[in-house]
Formats: structure tokens, sequence, C-alpha cells
């Protein structure tokens, strides 16, 4: 366990120098070096076979968030859609203001930073090692249960940047920034930070949300993939459990709302890509496992066959 206590410490004082690990190749860094330290016992013929399976994982995500950056291409985005869809659900219960609007208007306070500022950070910055962290999880225990979850990952990924692209669409803080919302929207998911005397470790996390698309809202990956993480665990889970990983879901809801990253319909529509992505591959498998089934039974038929002729000719 010395090797996973100095990985600890390492990373605590990157996370205080440097900023969290949300850039694809730091991240890698950092996961790949916990492996090690974590089975440090192991060969290192098993160590180099982490970077084999993850490599492509990592380029995917570089191009990912590379790409995204590209996707509102100087196109004017949708935003009273948005507006309007959170007030048709919401606004008899926010007295016509869309949540975002109204939940910082009761709980914000720019002169002092309360426990849910903290609370939101560390459930904000999540997003970025929940479901990498529970693929490397499902890598050590299972491959194919990490095959499996990569295949949704991957699908996920794809149809949201593809959205992007089709459907490009701004936050609440941007829709304030321009005067489509008449009420001040502050940007707050990394502040809760500035609470411990952290002010650097939000750096790379402000640095790619500075780079990235702003106008990528929908869907929202941050809740779809809290849900996804959690969809791919339920079954295995007990349900005494269940509470508590669906908890997760709605406390990302919370705070992307709260801190003006993200409209309720969007989340919506972001667990909604889960539930089909989910359906979608699922049955993609199922197909593909039958299909190779039949493959087997004719290879194995011919063979019997072949076996049954050979048999009969004569000596």
């Amino acid at each position: 366990m010395r090797a996973t206590g100095i990985w600890t410490a390492a990373f605590g004082a990157g996370w205080f120098l440097i900023g969290l690990p949300t850039d694809p190749l730091y991240a890698f860094f950092w996961l790949w070096a916990l492996t090690i330290a974590w089975r440090s016992h192991l060969p290192w013929r098993r160590h180099l076979a982490f970077a084999r399976d993850w490599v492509p994982v990592v380029v995917l995500l570089a191009v990912y968030n590379f790409s995204r950056g590209f996707a509102d291409n100087g196109t004017v985005p949708h935003v009273q859609e948005l507006i309007g869809a959170d007030l048709a659900m919401w606004g008899w219960a926010t007295g016509g203001q869309v949540p975002t609007v109204w939940l910082q208007s009761h709980l914000y306070d720019p002169d002092s930073i309360r426990w849910y500022d903290v609370l939101a950070s560390w459930v904000y910055f999540s997003h970025f090692v929940a479901s990498l962290g529970a693929a490397v999880y499902l890598w050590l225990r299972s491959r194919p249960r990490w095959a499996k979850f990569m295949r949704r990952w991957f699908v996920l990924s794809a149809a949201g940047l593809a959205t992007y692209f089709i459907y490009p669409a701004a936050p609440p803080w941007w829709a304030a920034e321009y005067g489509y919302l008449t009420e001040e929207v502050a940007r707050i998911s990394t502040r809760g930070w500035h609470a411990f005397g952290m002010h650097g470790a939000g750096n790379l996390l402000s640095l790619g949300q500075y780079a990235a698309n702003p106008i990528a809202a929908i869907p929202s990956l941050h809740t779809a993939f809290a849900l996804f993480v959690v969809l791919f665990f339920l079954p295995t889970t007990r349900r005494r459990f269940w509470p508590l990983l669906l908890a997760y879901p709605l406390a990302m809801t919370f705070t992307l709302v709260y801190a003006g990253e993200h409209y309720i319909i969007d989340v919506l529509i972001g667990w909604a890509y889960v539930v089909v992505i989910f359906l979608l591959v699922g049955a993609g498998e199922r197909w593909w496992s039958a299909r190779r089934r039949t493959n087997q039974d004719r290879t194995s038929e011919r063979q019997e066959t072949s076996e049954r002729q050979e048999s009969a000719l004569p000596a």
C-alpha cells in the first residue's frame, strides 16, 4: 500500500498546484499511475496492457474535446426554446423564472461560499472522473464488462457531439450574458474550492470551459454520464444501495442548474439519450451474439457432416 500512498500524495499536490485532471491526457496519466500503484507487484507487461487498451480511448476523448470547440461554427444558438421549455415545466413553481435564476436568487451569495457551493463543485468535478474511474475499475475486474461499458460510453459521446453540431444550444449563463435572460446568472461551478484555499484546483477546468464550445448545452452530458454510470452498475448492486446511486444524477442535476451550466430540459434530453443508447446498444449486442451462435452452429454442422462423409468412405 506504500505505492498507493505515494500516488495519493502526488495526486493531491498536483490537484492543489496544477489543477483537477480534466484534460484527457492528464487524467490518463493519473489513472494509469493509480493502476500501477495499486498492483505494483505485477510485471510491467500487465501495466503496459492498460496503455494498449486505453490509448484509443484517450485519443477519442481528445478528438471529442477538440471537435466540440468547433461545433458552434459561428451559428446563432438556440436559446428561447430552452427558456420556454423550462418556464413551461417549472414557471408555475418559480414565479415565472427559469429554475437557474430562481435557485441563484435563493441560494447564491456572491460574498460568501456556502456548504452547498462546496458540494456543487465536488459534484461538478466528479463528471470528469466518475465514468473513467468506473471504466478503470471494470478493466481491472473484467475486461468483457469493460468492453460492454466502453461501447455505450463511445456511442453516448458520439451522439452528444453530433447533436452539438446539429442543434447548438446556449446555457443559462450565456443567455444572461447576451440579454436573453433579464436576470443576472453567475457561472459558479468551481467556486466551492475557494473555501479551502484551493484557488488553483479549478485552473485546468476553467481553461477547459474557456476553450470548449460555449453553446453545447443539449444534451447535458454531465447528467447523461452520471445516469449512465448508475444504470450500468444498478443491476449488479444490492437494492438497499439503489437510493444512494440514484441520488448521484439528481445531485448533478441540481449542481448544473444552480451553477448556471444547464437548463432542466437539457438534463431530461441527456437522460433520454442514455435510455435510448442502452436499448440500442443492448439490442445490437444481442443481435451480434445470436449471429455468432448461428455461425458457430453452422460451422459445427459442416464439420459433423464432413466427418460423417469421411467415415463413410471405404478404407
